[in-house]
């Protein structure tokens, strides 16, 4: 697990350092990489996720699925659509619009620290890996978002790294929770972390869905946006099927 740890926090931090190599305004790409990782993160959700909580016949598994989209969506009241990669045109608004910085980090690291928390050993270790690696997907648009809206906010870029650094551990910090919660409790408690898988493909669903539905006036930006997305659910496909194969 710890490799896992390492492997995500790493790529949040190399993400949002991506902002200090490259001046130039990001918006195409940033949108293109939303694109896959919304297509990605619904074409996991559907063919993998979904199907794995779904299998123990657990009572109340839809209604926490329900729940995760409902707090997906509570969550957006804080962060304004920072999870789907929303930098928000800061030089044009005014000081009164911005995104409070504390409500931010609150949003996206609750957001983060519950898709942790399905990550532990004794889940299916095929869904695990599918699940870190869409998590990992998801995480790159974030922290190219997140950075951005810091250094619009006039952030020195030590203080930003290390948001980004705080916002990184969250979902490790989830993972360890749980792993906390399996060793202190004597009773099998597999049927947690289905609820809470549940929990997290709600999240996914809502995320997924808001970066997909999203319209653009460009229509050449949006033929390339869908064969970002064909893209995205290709590779899901691949993983989730020729995982199993293997």
């Amino acid at each position: 697990m710890i490799w896992t740890y390492v492997l995500l926090v790493v790529t949040v931090l190399l993400s949002g350092a991506v902002v200090f190599l490259f001046k130039h305004d990001n918006t195409r790409v940033l949108k293109l990489l939303l694109a896959f990782s919304g297509a990605f993160l619904i074409g996991i959700t559907f063919l993998n996720l979904i199907p794995e909580v779904y299998e123990d016949h657990i009572e109340y598994i839809g209604l926490f699925i329900l729940l995760g989209f409902l707090l997906q969506l509570l969550l957006e009241l804080l962060t304004r659509g920072a999870e789907h990669g929303h930098e928000h045109d800061c030089e044009n608004c005014h000081k009164e619009d911005h995104i409070s910085p504390v409500l931010l980090m609150v949003g996206l690291c609750t957001h983060a620290f519950l898709e942790g928390m399905p990550i532990v050993p004794s889940f299916d270790p095929e869904t695990r890996n599918i699940l870190v690696t869409g998590i990992i997907i998801h995480n790159i648009p974030i922290s190219l978002a997140l950075v951005t809206l810091f250094l619009h906010y006039g952030m020195t870029k030590g203080r930003a790294v290390g948001l980004l650094l705080i916002f990184a551990l969250m979902t490790p910090l989830g993972s360890l929770v749980s792993q906390f919660i399996q060793a202190a409790t004597l009773q099998d408690i597999s049927h947690y972390f289905n609820y809470a898988m549940a929990l997290v493909i709600g999240i996914f669903l809502h995320v997924s869905t808001s970066i997909l539905f999203e319209t653009e006036e460009n229509h050449q930006y949006n033929f390339r946006k869908f064969l970002t997305v064909i893209l995205g659910l290709a590779v899901a496909f691949a993983i989730t099927y020729f995982g199993h194969a293997h």
